[in-house]
């Protein structure tokens, strides 16, 4: 099937999400969207599958116009989607999940699960999926349960797939075995729009790549294009994209863990027996499916989570037990995986984010007051110190892109007296120059001797970074290996397999 989008706009207010868009997708192609985080990639395919109704544009679908009043509409005309965060029933079999809300009923009007059954293993069957369909979806590993939404997309006969970012959740072992898929349903005739910002899996997979910043179509071009090339398309302009960083000079051992065991509310271990150190100068990144306890470790290590069992010593200093201020003033730096929701106050100016985390002291507070021109003299030095783009110091924090708001954390952090930095998804929802600049800061923070712990999901930026990385399943260390490690090992630690030669 044969898709055409002609001036797709669509406005939230005075925001423009999509501007004039336009692209073609033909049947059997892989047709990769890319951009960065908030470029207007998802509000697009959301546009295409009914979730949103356009401002202004058409759909076209073998050059017959459509007009979509939901979902449903878009199934019935042979669109499906993936979504990033699943859509399926955790407590549902594969069966149930793949007819829900179109479910095959008996001649005495009740669920007709043979039939179900009967449809999954024949979807799975050709595309060697290898799919139970009795079950139970909360008992699936993650890969597979991405399968089930395609057997579920497929089973309403969808000729146009959407996949929108469908590897945030996938060790690279999953994500290799999805672009086999891609690659089957392509030749088999299916249209596939590929949403994503990761490079590499463009170039592996995409027949065409249209390039989106900023709500509009920069450019369609090959995969042949350079990774350099590519990121330059993302931007609007040239950006180094190699970590550069000479071998660590090892110090001390600063963090010490030992045995560590956290559980969450309902009881159930999200940290299981943990021991590690971290040396001053090195960088360690915690590699890991989202999931699997990093941002637990991570909450454990600041004081926001309670410690069941073990410890953890900072320079010396038991601070196993001690509150999240005394963990800062300890000399902890922490850059939170969702900086909108724990890392900045909104509607809070840059100068008053900028003294959260040091309000009780120079150069924020004089006494028991704010020294307020001390505060905007060192709020001014750090703005041009980390090149955050904004009108003024006074300038709300909500009013900055992603990637200025996360330059204000990077800058608070890192401008302490630290002797540990944490960084739990450095990254995310950033520019690829802001990417270059912030990756930049934390190797100079290696450099001036301060140990740092890296919590990310994106393997080449672990790679980048790492001197060494910890590989986390359930809970638990799977190994400590050096960044030499092959990507077909990391993925079979990512799934909880220690590789031979491998010491755990």
């Amino acid at each position: 099937m044969k898709l055409e989008l002609q001036g797709m706009t669509k406005r939230f207010g005075p925001v423009v999400a999509n501007d004039d868009i336009s692209l073609v997708v033909e049947p059997g192609q892989i047709h990769a969207l890319l951009g960065e985080n908030g470029a207007g990639k998802s509000t697009l395919m959301n546009l295409l599958y009914g979730l949103y109704q356009p401002d202004e544009g058409r759909i076209l679908l073998d050059g017959v116009e459509q007009k979509f009043s939901g979902p449903d509409d878009a199934m019935d005309a042979g669109i499906g989607m993936v979504h990033q965060h699943f859509m399926l029933v955790p407590v549902f079999s594969v069966a149930e999940n793949v007819v829900l809300g179109n479910e095959p009923s008996t001649r005495w009007g009740s669920l007709d699960l043979a039939t179900a059954r009967e449809r999954v293993q024949e979807i799975s069957a050709r595309f060697g999926f290898d799919i139970d369909p009795d079950a139970i979806i909360e008992d699936l590993p993650v890969g597979i349960q991405q399968r089930v939404e395609i057997v579920k997309a497929l089973a309403r006969e969808a000729r146009v797939l959407i996949l929108d970012e469908p590897t945030a959740v996938l060790t690279p072992q999953e994500t290799d075995e999805l672009m086999e898929i891609m690659r089957q349903l392509a030749a088999e005739g299916t249209s596939i729009v590929f949403i994503t910002h990761k490079l590499r899996e463009v170039k592996a997979v995409a027949d065409v790549v249209t390039v989106i910043r900023g709500g509009k179509v920069i450019d369609s071009v090959s995969p042949e294009s350079s990774v350099g090339e590519l990121a330059s398309l993302m931007v609007g302009r040239e950006v180094d994209l190699t970590v550069n960083k000479s071998a660590p000079q090892l110090g001390d051992v600063v963090l010490e863990v030992r045995d560590l065991v956290v559980v969450d509310d309902r009881q159930q271990k999200v940290i299981d027996g943990i021991s590690l150190d971290v040396r001053a100068g090195e960088v360690l990144c915690l590699a890991g499916v989202e999931g699997n306890g990093q941002t637990a470790f991570a909450e454990t290590l600041l004081g926001l989570r309670q410690v069941t069992s073990g410890s953890i010593i900072l320079g010396g200093q038991d601070i196993t037990d001690d509150s999240v201020r005394d963990v800062l003033e300890a000399g902890v730096g922490y850059i939170p995986e969702d900086r909108k929701k724990d890392g900045l106050v909104g509607d809070f100016t840059l100068e008053e984010n900028f003294m959260t985390d040091g309000s009780f002291s120079r150069p924020w507070t004089k006494g028991l007051s704010i020294d307020f021109a001390s505060r905007h003299d060192t709020s001014t030095g750090l703005i041009e110190r980390f090149d955050i783009r904004t009108p003024s110091s006074t300038t709300l924090a909500k009013k900055l892109s992603g990637g200025n708001q996360q330059k204000v954390v990077v800058a608070r952090e890192l401008t302490r007296d630290l002797k540990l930095f944490i960084a739990a998804q450095p990254t995310r929802g950033v520019d690829v120059g802001s990417i270059e600049f912030i990756h930049e800061q934390i190797i100079a923070t290696r450099d001036r001797g301060i140990p740092v712990v890296i919590i990310s999901t994106e393997l080449d930026e672990v790679y980048g970074l790492a001197d060494r990385i910890a590989v986390m399943y359930r809970g638990r260390i799977v190994a400590i290996v050096p960044p030499t490690t092959t990507r077909e090992q990391m993925g079979q630690m990512m799934a909880g397999i220690l590789p031979e030669g491998i010491a755990a």
